[in-house]
């Protein structure tokens, strides 16, 4: 899989493939776009048959009988095409108009549903502030390519086609030629110059992302950028990002002169030999004033719209560009997926167990060793021992973020690798270390354990938290904001948001990895009672650093180097005089060196 962080630029494009992706989300809304299509071909009828009226009307004015006659009726079949042609066009583009915004929203929609889908893998590894720049610069590629391509690029070139045809059957041979090589040539000028103008456009795009990316993690990371004082430090790492993208976009604006001057050019070229041809005709008597008037008419309908065709054709493709970094995202697979035929997890008792789990996150980098245990229903389980040996992987793999190496965890006897992610996360709950919390109310966060419950529920289960008479005590009360990520509120205040929140899920099994790390002694100790209550009647797992927090556990599991390397109850493994005795005597030690002295 590739990371986010490598440029798109570094693979081969394939517009067709983006194309492609984009016509089921289009195609859902048939009849529109098939009424849309017609609306466009009786539009650009009534515009082709305009310049006939025309030559009609020219012609007949250039007659002694002209003061005699008007020609009413050609006149008003002149206004008639012409008023025909704005309202087809303008019904194109009403009956269109959903067919539009509906495939942005629902592939804008696949998009983020998408990236919930994929594994813990892939948003370790993604940049936030690229991956929602490209989405955002993908959803206005999708409006501009139907638009432009299907009302400015189709329309233009059945146009062509039939003026064209109609230049051949009707005047000399040569008139067709000259327009059918002048289009020709401007269409061809255009692809040439415009895939090579689009390096500049996809460099544009990787930096943007890139200066985006930055911008966002150097504000979401405010604290540390203050506490180090490097503002003028964060300002020169995103400036040269901006620089770069800086001379980039002026490669894409020079070469764009260019590219006009070539597609004016040619244009200018064809239009000269045409009318040169067409008055040539005037004056050896083969064609009337009218016939003149009609070609230069045609040539007026048919290189104006061609000349905006190149400006189309270049944010087509500039659009296509926006849209494969979108769609890219689609293509990226998850890492863990429901197998064919998986079922619901069915939950009795609760009953954890690890068999022989085995586990690394590549071959260089193994973190679980042969790992077995079991976590008997409604019983508690604790796991302790140094950082980096393998603890909190044990939560990520029971949730099944990761697939297991070898071995087999079971629920209630049923392989989680045979049962759907939604129903195995459904049964359990976790308060993690870190905890993150939405931009949204303390309501809201707490709420999102189980989005229908009552508002008499999540006060419930913020006083079980103790947090409740803290909210209650903030001017907004339950509808104050916690800021970015948390951090308008302590460490403190933070977990036990997350403590209620699991609370509220009141799941069959509890997960609580470091659960009351930010928490003061006495704030601790009330906590550790009310997660002794909750966890009654629940399978808990425990993984702990403050052994003084874990001393009534069924079973304490000792760490070390992704192995298990002892286990038993406080007491029988403090008479092992062990790694657990050792790692007791410090932390009491520690907190002896804590307690002030007058």
């Amino acid at each position: 899989m590739r990371s986010m962080a490598e440029p798109a630029a570094d693979t081969p494009r394939n517009d067709w493939k983006t194309i492609r992706g984009l016509i089921p989300y289009v195609w859902e809304h048939k009849p529109r776009v098939i009424a849309a299509l017609i609306c466009l071909v009786l539009a650009k009828v009534a515009i082709i048959t305009m310049p006939w009226f025309l030559k009609d009307i020219v012609d007949h004015l250039s007659t002694a009988e002209v003061i005699l006659t008007l020609p009413l009726a050609l006149l008003l079949g002149y206004g008639a095409m012409r008023l025909a042609s704005t309202l087809f066009g303008e019904l194109r583009d009403a009956i269109f108009a959903k067919v539009t915004q509906s495939s942005i929203r629902r592939v804008a929609l696949q998009v983020f549903k998408h990236l919930h889908g994929l594994s813990l893998r892939f948003h370790l590894e993604r940049q936030t502030g690229g991956v929602s720049r490209d989405i955002e610069r993908g959803s206005r590629g999708i409006s501009f390519l139907l638009n432009f391509m299907i009302f400015n690029i189709l329309p233009t070139l059945l146009e062509i086609t039939l003026v064209t045809i109609i230049l051949f059957l009707n005047y000399d041979v040569w008139f067709a030629i000259i327009t059918f090589i002048t289009v020709a040539s401007y269409v061809a000028f255009s692809l040439i110059v415009t895939e090579w103008r689009m390096r500049f456009r996809r460099t544009m795009n990787d930096l943007d992302s890139k200066a985006n990316t930055r911008a966002i993690d150097s504000l979401l990371n405010y604290e540390t950028v203050k506490y180090f004082n490097n503002e003028d430090y964060e300002a020169r790492r995103y400036d040269a990002n901006l620089e770069k993208w800086q001379e980039a976009a002026v490669k894409n604006q020079t070469s764009l002169g260019l590219l006009n001057f070539g597609q004016g050019a040619i244009i200018a070229m064809g239009m000269t030999a045409l009318l040169i041809l067409a008055s040539q005709g005037v004056v050896n008597g083969e064609m009337t004033i009218g016939d003149l008037v009609l070609i230069n008419a045609y040539l007026l309908q048919l290189f104006m719209p061609l000349n905006f065709l190149g400006f189309v054709y270049r944010e087509v493709k500039h659009s296509l560009a926006d849209m494969e970094k979108m769609f890219s995202l689609l293509y990226n697979n998850p890492d863990v997926q429901d197998k064919p035929g998986a079922q619901d997890l069915q939950v009795h008792h609760g009953a954890v167990r690890f068999e022989n789990v085995a586990f690394g996150y590549g071959e260089k980098r193994q973190i679980l060793h042969d790992v077995s245990f079991e976590i008997p229903a409604g019983k508690k389980v604790a796991v302790v021992g140094h950082s980096g040996a393998g603890k909190s992987t044990l939560s990520r793999l029971l949730f099944r973020f990761y697939e297991i190496n070898g071995g087999r965890i079971l629920i209630d006897e049923q392989d989680i690798s045979a049962i759907t992610q939604g129903s195995l996360r459904r049964a359990i709950g976790i308060v993690p270390q870190d905890t993150v919390l939405f931009n949204d109310s303390i309501e809201y966060n707490i709420a999102y354990g189980r989005p229908d419950a009552s508002k008499e529920d999540i006060i419930a289960a913020a006083r079980t938290a103790h947090i409740h008479d803290f909210i209650e005590s903030l001017p907004d009360g339950y509808n104050s904001t916690v800021g970015e990520r948390g951090l308008k509120l302590s460490g403190g205040e933070k977990q036990r948001i997350a403590i209620a929140r699991t609370v509220l899920k009141n799941p069959r099994i509890l997960i609580f990895d470091e659960a009351t790390s930010a928490l003061d002694s006495k704030s601790e100790q009330a906590i550790l009672k009310a997660l002794r209550a909750v966890a009654a009647d629940h399978t808990t797992l425990v993984i702990a650093h403050r052994l003084s927090t874990i001393v009534d556990a069924d079973e304490i599991l000792v760490m070390d180097g992704g192995r298990i390397i002892e286990r038993g109850a406080h007491q029988a493994l403090l008479a092992q005089h062990g790694a657990y005795k050792n790692m007791w005597e410090l932390q009491k030690q520690e907190q002896s060196d804590h307690i002030p002295t007058d």
